[in-house]
Protein backbone atom coordinates (compact mmCIF):
# COMPACT_ATOMS: atom_id res chain seq x y z
CA UNK A 1 0.00 0.00 0.00
CA UNK A 2 1.35 3.51 -0.93
CA UNK A 3 1.99 6.43 1.58
CA UNK A 4 1.04 9.99 0.67
CA UNK A 5 0.51 7.98 -3.15
CA UNK A 6 4.24 7.14 -3.05
CA UNK A 7 5.49 3.97 -2.63
CA UNK A 8 7.03 3.15 0.45
CA UNK A 9 10.28 2.13 -1.29
CA UNK A 10 10.39 5.52 -3.34
CA UNK A 11 9.80 7.10 -0.63
CA UNK A 12 12.95 5.38 1.58
CA UNK A 13 15.01 6.22 -1.76
CA UNK A 14 14.75 9.71 -1.71
CA UNK A 15 14.73 10.47 2.13
CA UNK A 16 18.08 8.12 3.14
CA UNK A 17 20.53 10.16 1.00
CA UNK A 18 19.61 13.56 2.89
CA UNK A 19 19.94 12.25 6.27
CA UNK A 20 22.28 14.37 8.94
CA UNK A 21 25.90 12.20 9.55
CA UNK A 22 26.01 10.29 12.47
CA UNK A 23 21.70 9.80 11.99
CA UNK A 24 20.88 5.60 12.23
CA UNK A 25 18.91 4.29 9.86
CA UNK A 26 15.12 5.41 10.23
CA UNK A 27 12.31 3.28 10.76
CA UNK A 28 9.19 3.61 8.52
CA UNK A 29 7.40 6.10 10.56
CA UNK A 30 11.11 7.98 10.75
CA UNK A 31 10.64 8.15 7.06
CA UNK A 32 7.35 9.26 6.74
CA UNK A 33 8.29 12.32 9.38
CA UNK A 34 11.40 13.22 7.33
CA UNK A 35 9.51 13.16 3.94
CA UNK A 36 6.81 14.80 5.49
CA UNK A 37 8.97 17.63 6.93
CA UNK A 38 10.88 18.17 3.39
CA UNK A 39 7.76 18.39 1.58
CA UNK A 40 6.54 21.34 4.11
CA UNK A 41 9.56 23.23 2.80
CA UNK A 42 8.33 22.40 -0.86
CA UNK A 43 4.45 23.27 -0.46
CA UNK A 44 4.34 26.56 1.23
CA UNK A 45 6.20 29.81 1.02
CA UNK A 46 8.47 30.40 4.03
CA UNK A 47 7.27 31.56 7.02
CA UNK A 48 3.49 31.00 6.26
CA UNK A 49 1.52 31.19 9.67
CA UNK A 50 -1.13 28.56 8.94
CA UNK A 51 1.42 26.08 7.72
CA UNK A 52 3.13 26.17 10.70
CA UNK A 53 0.15 25.65 12.97
CA UNK A 54 -1.75 22.90 11.18
CA UNK A 55 2.03 21.23 11.47
CA UNK A 56 2.12 22.69 15.13
CA UNK A 57 -1.59 20.85 15.55
CA UNK A 58 -2.01 17.96 13.81
CA UNK A 59 1.74 16.97 12.92
CA UNK A 60 3.44 17.04 9.80
CA UNK A 61 2.55 13.87 8.33
CA UNK A 62 -1.36 13.94 9.24
CA UNK A 63 -1.16 17.51 8.02
CA UNK A 64 0.08 16.50 4.52
CA UNK A 65 -2.40 13.03 4.28
CA UNK A 66 -5.01 15.71 4.81
CA UNK A 67 -3.64 17.95 1.78
CA UNK A 68 -3.02 14.86 -0.23
CA UNK A 69 -6.71 13.48 0.51
CA UNK A 70 -8.24 16.64 -0.51
CA UNK A 71 -10.08 17.17 2.70
CA UNK A 72 -12.26 20.35 3.04
CA UNK A 73 -11.59 23.05 4.68
CA UNK A 74 -14.71 22.48 7.26
CA UNK A 75 -12.67 18.83 8.09
CA UNK A 76 -9.47 20.36 8.47
CA UNK A 77 -10.99 22.97 10.74
CA UNK A 78 -12.86 20.55 12.47
CA UNK A 79 -9.28 18.53 13.10
CA UNK A 80 -7.81 21.96 14.67
CA UNK A 81 -10.39 22.03 17.01
CA UNK A 82 -11.20 25.92 16.68
CA UNK A 83 -7.28 27.07 16.47
CA UNK A 84 -7.86 28.38 12.79
CA UNK A 85 -10.88 29.94 10.87
CA UNK A 86 -11.91 27.62 8.10
CA UNK A 87 -11.56 30.50 5.55
CA UNK A 88 -7.38 30.94 6.82
CA UNK A 89 -7.54 27.22 6.25
CA UNK A 90 -9.23 27.60 2.66
CA UNK A 91 -7.34 29.82 1.53
CA UNK A 92 -4.01 28.63 2.53
CA UNK A 93 -4.94 25.18 0.91
CA UNK A 94 -5.81 27.22 -2.34
CA UNK A 95 -2.15 28.71 -1.70
CA UNK A 96 -0.73 24.81 -1.31
CA UNK A 97 -2.51 22.91 -3.96
CA UNK A 98 -0.71 23.87 -6.72
CA UNK A 99 2.54 23.03 -5.59
CA UNK A 100 1.20 19.14 -4.44
CA UNK A 101 2.88 17.08 -6.60
CA UNK A 102 4.86 13.86 -5.53
CA UNK A 103 7.12 14.25 -8.54
CA UNK A 104 7.90 18.34 -7.32
CA UNK A 105 8.46 16.52 -3.62
CA UNK A 106 10.76 13.84 -4.64
CA UNK A 107 12.56 16.03 -6.41
CA UNK A 108 13.52 18.41 -3.82
CA UNK A 109 14.70 15.36 -2.34
CA UNK A 110 17.13 13.94 -4.94
CA UNK A 111 18.28 17.65 -6.17
CA UNK A 112 19.70 18.20 -2.10
CA UNK A 113 21.01 14.70 -2.54
CA UNK A 114 22.47 15.42 -5.72
CA UNK A 115 24.12 18.58 -4.28
CA UNK A 116 25.58 17.21 -0.88
CA UNK A 117 22.73 18.87 0.62
CA UNK A 118 21.13 17.87 4.24
CA UNK A 119 17.81 17.97 5.42
CA UNK A 120 17.40 18.84 9.24
CA UNK A 121 14.46 18.50 11.38
CA UNK A 122 13.42 19.00 14.96
CA UNK A 123 14.04 15.31 15.75
CA UNK A 124 17.59 15.89 14.98
CA UNK A 125 20.66 16.93 17.66
CA UNK A 126 21.87 19.47 15.54
CA UNK A 127 18.57 21.22 15.01
CA UNK A 128 18.76 25.37 16.42
CA UNK A 129 16.64 25.40 18.73
CA UNK A 130 16.58 29.19 18.66
CA UNK A 131 14.47 28.86 15.56
CA UNK A 132 11.49 27.77 17.24
CA UNK A 133 11.15 31.25 18.84
CA UNK A 134 9.40 32.03 15.74
CA UNK A 135 6.22 29.97 16.75
CA UNK A 136 4.16 29.09 13.69
CA UNK A 137 6.61 31.19 11.35
CA UNK A 138 9.66 28.83 12.37
CA UNK A 139 10.35 26.46 9.02
CA UNK A 140 9.53 23.27 8.87
CA UNK A 141 13.65 21.69 8.58
CA UNK A 142 16.49 22.65 7.05
CA UNK A 143 18.40 21.98 4.25
CA UNK A 144 22.03 22.17 5.00
CA UNK A 145 25.59 22.36 2.80
CA UNK A 146 28.30 21.40 5.44
CA UNK A 147 28.43 20.11 8.74
CA UNK A 148 25.00 20.34 10.43
CA UNK A 149 26.70 20.02 13.58
CA UNK A 150 28.16 23.34 13.31
CA UNK A 151 25.13 25.20 14.33
CA UNK A 152 25.74 24.47 17.70
CA UNK A 153 27.57 27.12 17.44
CA UNK A 154 25.18 29.86 16.84
CA UNK A 155 23.63 28.87 20.72
CA UNK A 156 26.68 31.79 21.24
CA UNK A 157 26.91 33.92 18.05
CA UNK A 158 26.59 37.27 16.70
CA UNK A 159 25.10 38.23 13.48
CA UNK A 160 26.52 40.73 11.60
CA UNK A 161 24.32 42.31 8.70
CA UNK A 162 24.16 45.35 6.70
CA UNK A 163 24.44 46.98 3.14
CA UNK A 164 25.41 45.14 -0.03
CA UNK A 165 26.70 48.65 -0.89
CA UNK A 166 29.17 49.00 1.93
CA UNK A 167 31.78 51.84 2.17
CA UNK A 168 35.55 51.17 3.38
CA UNK A 169 34.30 52.21 6.56
CA UNK A 170 31.72 49.89 7.06
CA UNK A 171 33.96 46.89 5.73
CA UNK A 172 36.50 48.04 8.04
CA UNK A 173 34.58 47.64 11.20
CA UNK A 174 32.97 43.95 10.14
CA UNK A 175 36.45 43.15 10.00
CA UNK A 176 37.11 44.14 13.25
CA UNK A 177 33.81 43.17 15.22
CA UNK A 178 34.00 39.61 13.59
CA UNK A 179 37.64 38.98 14.61
CA UNK A 180 37.03 40.23 18.36
CA UNK A 181 34.06 37.89 18.23
CA UNK A 182 36.24 34.83 17.38
CA UNK A 183 38.05 35.64 19.71
CA UNK A 184 35.45 35.34 22.21
CA UNK A 185 34.35 32.28 20.88
CA UNK A 186 30.98 33.47 19.04
CA UNK A 187 30.39 32.56 16.24
CA UNK A 188 29.05 34.76 13.15
CA UNK A 189 25.95 34.48 11.47
CA UNK A 190 24.65 36.62 8.10
CA UNK A 191 23.25 36.31 4.59
CA UNK A 192 25.96 35.51 2.00
CA UNK A 193 25.42 38.70 0.34
CA UNK A 194 27.87 41.45 -0.84
CA UNK A 195 28.62 43.85 1.19
CA UNK A 196 28.60 43.68 5.17
CA UNK A 197 27.60 40.21 4.63
CA UNK A 198 30.44 38.92 2.86
CA UNK A 199 32.93 40.88 4.47
CA UNK A 200 31.78 39.15 7.47
CA UNK A 201 32.06 35.70 6.83
CA UNK A 202 35.10 36.07 4.87
CA UNK A 203 36.80 38.08 8.44
CA UNK A 204 35.34 34.84 10.50
CA UNK A 205 36.85 32.28 8.42
CA UNK A 206 40.40 34.41 8.16
CA UNK A 207 40.50 34.33 12.10
CA UNK A 208 39.80 30.94 12.21
CA UNK A 209 36.24 30.98 13.34
CA UNK A 210 32.79 29.05 12.66
CA UNK A 211 30.67 31.45 10.32
CA UNK A 212 26.80 30.09 8.84
CA UNK A 213 25.53 31.37 6.02
CA UNK A 214 21.39 31.61 5.85
CA UNK A 215 20.00 31.92 1.89
CA UNK A 216 16.94 32.78 0.40
CA UNK A 217 16.99 30.42 -1.95
CA UNK A 218 17.73 26.84 -2.43
CA UNK A 219 21.18 25.49 -1.81
CA UNK A 220 21.94 24.04 -5.37
CA UNK A 221 22.87 27.54 -6.81
CA UNK A 222 23.93 29.94 -4.48
CA UNK A 223 23.06 33.56 -5.21
CA UNK A 224 24.63 35.82 -5.27
CA UNK A 225 26.53 34.03 -8.07
CA UNK A 226 29.88 36.35 -7.67
CA UNK A 227 29.76 34.62 -3.89
CA UNK A 228 29.98 31.04 -5.21
CA UNK A 229 33.76 30.26 -4.33
CA UNK A 230 32.68 32.05 -0.89
CA UNK A 231 29.59 30.10 0.19
CA UNK A 232 31.70 27.27 -0.90
CA UNK A 233 34.16 27.89 1.88
CA UNK A 234 31.84 28.48 4.01
CA UNK A 235 30.31 25.22 3.64
CA UNK A 236 33.53 23.28 3.42
CA UNK A 237 34.53 25.17 7.22
CA UNK A 238 30.88 25.33 8.56
CA UNK A 239 27.59 25.17 7.28
CA UNK A 240 25.03 27.06 4.71
CA UNK A 241 21.58 26.66 5.53
CA UNK A 242 18.12 27.45 3.44
CA UNK A 243 14.46 26.50 4.17
CA UNK A 244 13.89 26.54 0.35
CA UNK A 245 14.31 23.31 -1.06
CA UNK A 246 16.92 23.18 -4.60
CA UNK A 247 15.22 24.79 -7.47
CA UNK A 248 14.02 27.69 -5.63
CA UNK A 249 15.57 31.36 -6.51
CA UNK A 250 15.71 33.98 -4.10
CA UNK A 251 13.30 36.73 -4.55
CA UNK A 252 12.66 39.83 -2.80
CA UNK A 253 9.86 38.28 -0.83
CA UNK A 254 12.23 35.45 0.18
CA UNK A 255 14.92 37.42 1.33
CA UNK A 256 12.52 38.89 3.74
CA UNK A 257 11.43 36.30 5.15
CA UNK A 258 15.15 34.49 5.49
CA UNK A 259 15.72 37.71 7.52
CA UNK A 260 13.58 36.39 10.47
CA UNK A 261 16.13 33.20 10.88
CA UNK A 262 19.21 35.43 10.92
CA UNK A 263 17.67 37.25 13.83
CA UNK A 264 16.35 34.08 15.66
CA UNK A 265 19.51 31.94 14.55
CA UNK A 266 21.99 34.24 16.15
CA UNK A 267 22.00 35.23 20.20
CA UNK A 268 22.47 39.22 19.24
CA UNK A 269 22.20 41.12 15.94
CA UNK A 270 24.39 44.01 15.35
CA UNK A 271 23.75 45.91 12.03
CA UNK A 272 26.93 47.75 10.92
CA UNK A 273 26.25 49.77 7.84
CA UNK A 274 22.75 50.12 6.14
CA UNK A 275 20.55 52.68 4.65
CA UNK A 276 16.96 54.44 5.16
CA UNK A 277 15.57 51.19 2.84
CA UNK A 278 18.63 48.26 3.35
CA UNK A 279 17.12 45.24 4.00
CA UNK A 280 19.09 44.76 7.32
CA UNK A 281 16.69 47.10 9.28
CA UNK A 282 13.83 44.46 8.46
CA UNK A 283 16.83 41.94 10.39
CA UNK A 284 16.51 43.94 12.87
CA UNK A 285 12.88 44.34 13.57
CA UNK A 286 12.42 40.66 13.84
CA UNK A 287 15.40 40.38 16.34
CA UNK A 288 13.33 43.34 18.07
CA UNK A 289 10.25 41.31 18.14
CA UNK A 290 11.69 38.28 18.84
CA UNK A 291 13.84 40.09 22.06
CA UNK A 292 16.92 39.56 20.83
CA UNK A 293 19.64 41.89 21.48
CA UNK A 294 20.02 44.64 18.99
CA UNK A 295 23.03 46.79 18.65
CA UNK A 296 23.90 49.43 15.37
CA UNK A 297 26.89 50.49 14.29
CA UNK A 298 27.05 54.61 14.30
CA UNK A 299 29.20 56.16 10.82
CA UNK A 300 29.04 60.14 9.71
CA UNK A 301 26.14 61.52 10.40
CA UNK A 302 27.20 63.17 6.12
CA UNK A 303 26.96 59.08 5.10
CA UNK A 304 23.59 58.02 3.71
CA UNK A 305 25.14 54.56 4.24
CA UNK A 306 24.61 54.73 7.89
CA UNK A 307 20.86 56.82 8.10
CA UNK A 308 19.43 53.40 8.92
CA UNK A 309 22.25 52.65 11.60
CA UNK A 310 21.02 55.91 13.36
CA UNK A 311 17.57 55.81 12.71
CA UNK A 312 18.00 51.90 15.30
CA UNK A 313 19.49 53.87 17.57
CA UNK A 314 17.54 56.85 17.77
CA UNK A 315 14.01 55.15 17.41
CA UNK A 316 14.48 51.14 18.29
CA UNK A 317 16.15 51.50 21.13
CA UNK A 318 19.01 49.62 19.83
CA UNK A 319 22.85 49.91 21.50
CA UNK A 320 25.85 51.93 19.98
CA UNK A 321 28.06 49.24 19.59
CA UNK A 322 31.64 50.28 18.59
CA UNK A 323 34.06 47.24 19.29
CA UNK A 324 33.17 43.28 19.80
CA UNK A 325 33.11 43.78 23.68
CA UNK A 326 30.10 45.73 23.44
CA UNK A 327 28.60 42.98 21.00
CA UNK A 328 29.24 40.38 24.22
CA UNK A 329 28.05 42.65 27.12
CA UNK A 330 24.50 42.31 24.89
CA UNK A 331 24.48 38.60 25.48
CA UNK A 332 26.75 38.19 28.67
CA UNK A 333 26.21 41.91 30.48
CA UNK A 334 29.02 43.39 31.27
CA UNK A 335 32.16 41.26 32.57
CA UNK A 336 35.34 41.62 33.40
CA UNK A 337 36.39 43.36 30.24
CA UNK A 338 34.32 45.95 30.91
CA UNK A 339 35.75 46.85 34.63
CA UNK A 340 37.54 49.28 35.77
CA UNK A 341 41.66 48.61 35.98
CA UNK A 342 41.53 51.32 38.86
CA UNK A 343 42.58 48.25 41.71
CA UNK A 344 45.30 47.14 39.28
CA UNK A 345 48.94 49.22 40.08
CA UNK A 346 50.92 51.17 37.42
CA UNK A 347 53.55 48.72 36.42
CA UNK A 348 50.59 45.80 35.93
CA UNK A 349 48.71 48.16 33.85
CA UNK A 350 51.78 48.60 31.82
CA UNK A 351 52.53 44.88 31.43
CA UNK A 352 48.91 44.20 30.91
CA UNK A 353 48.91 46.88 27.81
CA UNK A 354 51.64 45.54 26.79
CA UNK A 355 50.51 41.52 26.30
CA UNK A 356 48.62 40.45 23.35
CA UNK A 357 46.10 37.81 23.63
CA UNK A 358 47.61 35.53 20.63
CA UNK A 359 51.27 35.85 20.90
CA UNK A 360 53.11 34.51 23.42
CA UNK A 361 55.89 37.13 24.71
CA UNK A 362 58.64 36.49 27.49
CA UNK A 363 59.55 38.18 30.48
CA UNK A 364 62.46 40.39 28.24
CA UNK A 365 60.32 40.93 25.33
CA UNK A 366 57.97 42.59 27.95
CA UNK A 367 60.45 44.30 29.53
CA UNK A 368 61.79 45.93 26.59
CA UNK A 369 58.16 46.81 25.52
CA UNK A 370 57.46 48.27 28.94
CA UNK A 371 60.71 49.59 30.10
CA UNK A 372 60.52 48.17 33.22
CA UNK A 373 63.05 46.03 34.92
CA UNK A 374 62.91 42.16 34.33
CA UNK A 375 61.90 41.08 37.93
CA UNK A 376 59.02 43.87 38.11
CA UNK A 377 57.59 42.61 35.17
CA UNK A 378 57.82 38.93 36.48
CA UNK A 379 55.95 40.56 40.12
CA UNK A 380 53.24 41.76 37.87
CA UNK A 381 52.50 38.96 35.80
CA UNK A 382 51.95 36.77 38.99
CA UNK A 383 49.73 39.23 40.16
CA UNK A 384 47.95 39.71 36.89
CA UNK A 385 47.90 35.62 36.45
CA UNK A 386 45.81 35.90 40.12
CA UNK A 387 43.53 38.24 38.83
CA UNK A 388 43.11 35.73 35.69
CA UNK A 389 44.15 38.87 33.23
CA UNK A 390 47.22 36.91 32.29
CA UNK A 391 48.04 33.46 31.07
CA UNK A 392 51.75 31.61 30.92
CA UNK A 393 52.21 29.62 28.03
CA UNK A 394 55.03 26.94 26.96
CA UNK A 395 56.80 29.95 24.86
CA UNK A 396 55.59 33.17 27.24
CA UNK A 397 53.12 35.00 28.72
CA UNK A 398 49.48 36.14 27.02
CA UNK A 399 47.00 38.65 27.76
CA UNK A 400 43.73 36.14 29.19
CA UNK A 401 40.71 36.85 26.45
Amino acid sequence: MSTFRIEPARLRAAVEPTLPPGVATPSDAEVLERFAAGAWTVLPEPGDGVAGLVRERLGQVRSLELLVDGASAATWAGELDGHAAASDVAQAIARWQPRLAAERILGAFTQGAAFGQRLLTRADDAWPDALDDLGPHAPAALWVRGDPASLDACARSAALVGSRASSGYGELVTGQLAAGLVSRRFAVVSGGAYGIDGTAHRATMAAAGTTVAVLAGGLDRFYPAGHDELLQRVAETSCVIAEAPSGVPPTRWRFLARNRLIAALASVTVVVEAGSRSGSINTAGHAAALGRPLGAVPGPVTSGSSTGCHRLLREYGATLVERAEHIVELVDGPGDEAAPLDALSSDEVRVLDALSTRAARSVDELAVRTGMAPGDVTASLALLELSARAVERASGWVRDR
